[in-house]
């Protein structure tokens, strides 16, 4: 590398700033040790960094190539800064976790009950999103860990829970009257819900033509809608083990095809540097998820 980090610094302050002067506010430096920062920089590449008009600067094509690499390079330091001040903070650290409302409930929430009591100095922060948002968090390190359906995403490692299924219940009262009403409902995720699209995926179109379709965004609606006998909702079968087991709910798959069970994981970034407490937290979860206690899933 023939230039310090100091270079750096001042190039992607400026860059950030659009001018020099604001990137000498930023450094608390003067203008022009920054202007000569830049033009050292870019006599040493040999290329021109910035275009310069008097409301400021901006990058070249040059200088948007280099500006992504750098700016990755110093958040990566930063970030191992960070892990370090973590491993050396007497046992304190801080853990975000991406996760759905229904998954937090169902699948998280045990795990956190008695990981939070054993290890009371970590922090831990919890974001509740779409399964979708929370890919999308993750792959931008926004969080540490994201509990989602197994994504097809080769940039994501993943400790797998076990698998999920999903399946159409309702009381048996309802269902007996079906017969009687041309009316039945019909209660799904919406069509933006990734659950939903998977599940369209298997349900032939035809199906959804003798129901009056009801959506909600929110898996724990359907629950409660089916639980008090409005309609036949679509739901994980594995968070309603305790209705079909004692008969409030039954499953309904009268010309329904098998849906294939789907995986579910604690994902994270293989390509970020690993944060200690994460990696304890998911040796935690491996050693705790066979028992059903912890894990619905089992």
């Amino acid at each position: 590398m023939n230039n310090n980090l100091s270079l750096y610094n001042i190039f992607l302050a400026v860059a950030e700033a659009g001018s020099t002067l604001g990137a000498a506010k930023a450094l608390f430096i003067s203008q022009p040790a920054v202007s000569k920062a830049i033009s050292k920089l870019e006599a040493s590449l040999e290329v021109s960094l910035f275009i310069r008009s008097k409301k400021g600067v901006r990058l070249t094509d040059d200088g948007l190539i280099l500006y992504d690499r750098i700016k990755n390079a110093f958040e990566y330091i930063d970030e191992g800064e960070s892990v370090i001040r973590e491993r050396n903070s007497l046992g304190t650290g801080h853990i975000k976790i991406g996760v759905s409302s229904t998954l937090c409930k169902y699948i998280l929430l045990p795990y956190l009950s008695l990981y939070t009591k054993d290890h009371p100095h970590i922090r831990i922060s919890i974001e509740c999103h779409s399964s979708r948002e929370t890919a999308d968090i993750l792959q931008q390190n926004h969080v540490d860990l994201g509990l989602i359906a197994k994504p097809d995403n080769s940039a994501l490692s993943c400790l797998s829970l076990g698998y999920m299924h999903d399946t159409f219940v309702a009381t048996r009262e309802y269902l007996s009257n079906m017969t009687k009403r041309n009316d039945a409902n019909l209660m799904m995720l919406n069509k933006e819900n990734l659950t939903r699209q998977y599940v369209d995926r298997y349900i032939p179109a035809r199906f959804y033509e003798k129901f009056n379709l009801m959506e909600t965004d929110n898996m724990e609606l359907l629950i409660e809608f089916a639980k008090t006998g409005i309609g036949i909702g679509c739901v994980i079968k594995e968070f309603v083990k305790k209705e079909l087991g004692n008969g409030l709910l039954v499953e309904y798959n009268t010309g329904l095809p098998e849906i294939e069970k789907r995986e579910v994981c604690f994902a994270y970034s293989y390509r970020r540097m690993p944060n200690p407490h994460v990696m304890d937290f998911l040796d935690y979860v491996n050693e705790k998820k066979s028992d059903k206690k912890f894990n619905v899933l089992v």
